[in-house]
């Protein structure tokens, strides 16, 4: 008989039954893998934690590569999930040694996915929830209003923070970004913290209709 006093078991809305890489759109307007399944988005700088996000996620330790050295991913890569979605792993943005060029290809890239991929159901946006968001980060909010997709932020490190200042400096962010609470997502690769959340999330978004107007 089941411990009526025991804390309810922990059920994993997103289980990882199949896992696949599909390959990368390296040039605005390149090969991409023909778009048949509802895609989500993630973004974000290229030091914010992306990849070790990503892994958690998925439950693999590697399957996004993390680099000692940000700006590495300069692909928009698709990863098909259960046969269900593709996950879009967008370029990293803003690492300051990376040359003025390849920032100006990466921008292209990244905009020409967003504007033509026709099964992009939401975005997931990370930011490091320590640092002020850069003039980059903002710039990339104000596209994704602009272009009117649906976004969820994801405020990735927490684990850095006291859980009092946690709590504080996650409020203090969604006030001066305008976010409505329930768009945003604390998250930790470290501790595991908002992984579920995260999970419920994505599968929110792809369980929308797509967003643009026919």
């Amino acid at each position: 008989m089941s411990d009526p006093a025991a804390p309810p078991k922990r059920v994993d809305p997103l289980v990882i039954r199949s896992l696949d890489f599909m390959g990368g759109m390296a040039e605005t307007g390149g090969w991409r893998p023909e778009p048949t399944l509802p895609e989500v988005a993630f973004a974000g700088r290229s030091n914010v934690g992306k990849s070790s996000l990503i892994n958690r996620l998925v439950h693999r330790k590697k399957f996004a590569r993390v680099s000692n050295t940000p700006g590495r991913t300069r692909e928009v890569n698709f990863f098909r999930v259960n046969d269900q979605f593709v996950l879009v792993d967008l370029p990293g943005y803003g690492y300051a040694r990376i040359s003025k060029e390849k920032k100006a290809g990466w921008r292209p890239l990244i905009e020409g996915y967003l504007r033509g991929s026709p099964e992009l159901r939401g975005i997931v946006q990370l930011l490091d929830v320590r640092r002020e968001p850069s003039g980059e980060d903002l710039e990339m909010l104000d596209f994704l209003a602009e272009l009117g997709v649906p976004t969820v932020i994801a405020l990735t490190k927490v684990d850095k923070l006291a859980t009092r200042a946690r709590a504080e400096r996650v409020g203090e962010l969604a006030r001066s970004l305008s976010l409505d609470p329930g768009q945003v997502i604390p998250f930790s690769a470290v501790s595991n913290e908002g992984r579920d959340d995260l999970a419920s999330a994505v599968l929110d978004i792809i369980a929308q209709p797509p967003w643009r107007a026919p």
